[in-house]
C-alpha cells in the first residue's frame, strides 16, 4: 500500500509541479471552454489526454520507443499554443462541439507528446520496480486525479466569471486563452528547434 500511495502521489505531483507548469497550462487551456453543465465532455478530453500520456510511457517502458528530447520539449508548448489558438478562434462558434471525437483524438495525441516529455523521469521511477505495468497504472491514477483538480479549479473560475461577474462565455474563453498563449510564447522561443 505504501508503494501504491507513493506512485499515485508521484503522478499527482508531476502534473501540479509549478517548476514544470506546462502540464497545468495544457489542462487549463483544455478546460477553459467548458462550464459545469458540460463536465462529461471535458472529462472525456482529460481522460483521453491521460490515456495518451500513459500509452507513451508504455511505449517507453516496454517497447523502448524514444524521441529526441529537443523536439518533444518544443512540441509540448506547441500543443498548448495550438489549443489556445483553437479556443480563441472558435469561441462562440455553434459548431465547436460537433467534432467531439476529433477533439478527443487530438487530446489523446497531445497526451502522447506530453508523456514522451516525461519519459526520462519515468525511467528513473521505474528502475527499481518489480511490476512496471502496476506502477504505470498507479502513476496514471495520480495524473488523472491532479488533472481533475485543475479542471475543477477552472470550472469554478469559469462559473465565477461568467455567472457572477457576467463575462460572456466567448470573452472568458478568448481572454484566458490569450493569457495562456502569452505565457507559452516565451517557452516556444526558449525551446525553438530551427
Amino acid at each position: 500500500m505504501n508503494d501504491f500511495l507513493r506512485n499515485v502521489i508521484f503522478g499527482f505531483e508531476h502534473v501540479l509541479d509549478w517548476k514544470a507548469y506546462d502540464h497545468i497550462l495544457f489542462i487549463a487551456i483544455l478546460a477553459i471552454p467548458f462550464l459545469f453543465k458540460s463536465w462529461k465532455k471535458l472529462l472525456w478530453l482529460v481522460t483521453a489526454f491521460t490515456i495518451g500520456h500513459t500509452v507513451s510511457l508504455i511505449l517507453v517502458a516496454f517497447a523502448s520507443v524514444t524521441f529526441s528530447t529537443k523536439y518533444i520539449e518544443f512540441l509540448v508548448p506547441m500543443t498548448i499554443a495550438i489549443t489556445a489558438l483553437y479556443n480563441i478562434f472558435t469561441a462562440g462558434s455553434r459548431n465547436r462541439d460537433n467534432a467531439a471525437w476529433i477533439a478527443i483524438g487530438i487530446s489523446l495525441f497531445f497526451g502522447l507528446i506530453h508523456g514522451f516529455a516525461f519519459s526520462s523521469a519515468y525511467k528513473m521511477l521505474a528502475s527499481g520496480s518489480d511490476n512496471e505495468f502496476l506502477l504505470l497504472l498507479q502513476y496514471a491514477i495520480g495524473i488523472e486525479g491532479a488533472q481533475l483538480v485543475i479542471v475543477l479549479v477552472i470550472l469554478m473560475l469559469s462559473f465565477v466569471f461568467t455567472s457572477l461577474f457576467r463575462f460572456s462565455k466567448k470573452d472568458w474563453i478568448q481572454v484566458t486563452s490569450g493569457v495562456i498563449l502569452g505565457m507559452v510564447i516565451p517557452m516556444l522561443i526558449a525551446r525553438w528547434i530551427w
